[in-house]
């Protein structure tokens, strides 16, 4: 069996087999098919387009053979053409379709010899979205329009924000259907919480998960946080617990040549204890050890207990400081995929 790998655009055809007779009832037709596979899957293209060497009925076909498994049926377009296409959900993870080059065909035809296709769709976002938001993972809530009869199946629906009570900052990052700050974090939190590679991209390992998830109702099982880290004096921080404003606390933000960058980020990884070291602005290097509660954020900025003598004002070399028993409340509630503004 020859592989052929196509590109999103590209259409691999081949032509293999001899040219036959009229298929139908009686001897078995040799039938020789010439496939255009397009590379890039979609719900509203076709999969294959085959021209036959001799007439043949969608209905004699027998149906397209794709790993991993995926419903096609066959479509008539013309005396020697057919197409397929899929009527089932088409994930984004990469396939392999059995295209047929050579079929034997008489009431029904069977196929002698395939060429095999890679092919692969897209993750669409607004799926990923409904999904998500079903388990619990977005600050929204999910109402379908219509019912399907699998749940994960992408369906018309309305998104509700759920938390009215969040900076209306963090409100306009949202967009259904965009790729965002808040769908990146949660999908890293669905992944953290499934012990999957924590990178915000929906893989195909994720994609698979996802789908099992929704159809077991496996929902997130803690709420929604969020951080807020203000740099107007003085400086502070606000934890969201489920949408409520639960802890404040000072802190300590990036000095003036060494600046929390301001923005939104998901919290990428943790610790409950760490040596911090690097190089001061004046080329001295520093070494801290047993630093604690620490949840990187952006780069090397990271929210950490950290001692000094007062709080509330620019004295970190980028990441958001404060006393050691704020930041070993705090860290319970920042796992990975949790989103830290700085503003």
């Amino acid at each position: 069996m020859k592989r052929h790998l196509v590109s999103a655009m590209a259409l691999a055809t081949a032509l293999v087999g001899l040219a036959g007779t009229s298929a139908g009832a009686g001897v078995a037709t040799r039938v020789a098919a010439r496939a255009s596979v397009t590379g890039a899957m979609s719900a509203s293209m076709p999969l294959v387009r085959l021209a036959l060497s001799t007439p043949v009925a969608a209905s004699q076909l027998p149906p397209l053979v794709v790993h991993p498994a995926l419903a096609t049926s066959w479509q008539q377009i013309g005396p020697r053409e057919v197409q397929a296409v899929a009527s089932g959900m088409i994930a984004p993870v990469r396939y392999v379709i059995d295209v047929p080059t050579t079929l034997s065909c008489t009431t029904r035809c069977r196929v002698l010899a395939v060429a095999s296709h890679d092919a692969s769709a897209g993750v669409d976002v607004t799926w990923e979205d409904q999904l998500l938001a079903t388990l619990g993972y977005l600050p929204v809530t999910f109402t379908p329009l219509t019912t399907a009869s699998d749940p994960v199946q992408m369906v018309p629906g309305t998104y509700t924000w759920a938390y009215p009570n969040l900076p209306a900052g963090l409100a306009n990052q949202w967009r259904v259907g965009g790729a965002n700050v808040i769908l990146t974090g949660a999908l890293m939190s669905f992944q953290n919480d499934h012990h999957l590679a924590t990178t915000g991209v929906a893989d195909a390992t994720t994609w698979n998960a996802l789908l099992s998830a929704v159809r077991a109702h496996d929902v997130s099982a803690h709420p929604y946080n969020y951080v807020l880290v203000s740099m107007a004096s003085p400086e502070q921080l606000t934890l969201y617990v489920a949408g409520q404003a639960r802890f404040h606390t000072l802190v300590n933000t990036g000095i003036s040549v060494s600046p929390t960058a301001t923005g939104t980020y998901p919290v990428y990884l943790r610790y409950t204890s760490q040596t911090m070291s690097g190089t001061n602005p004046d080329g001295t290097h520093y070494s801290d050890p047993g630093i604690p509660w620490v949840s990187y954020f952006n780069g090397g900025d990271a929210l950490h207990g950290f001692i000094r003598a007062t709080y509330g004002w620019p004295q970190s070399l980028g990441c958001v400081e404060m006393p050691f028993a704020a930041a070993k409340t705090i860290w319970p509630s920042t796992p990975i995929g949790t989103l830290v503004t700085v503003r």
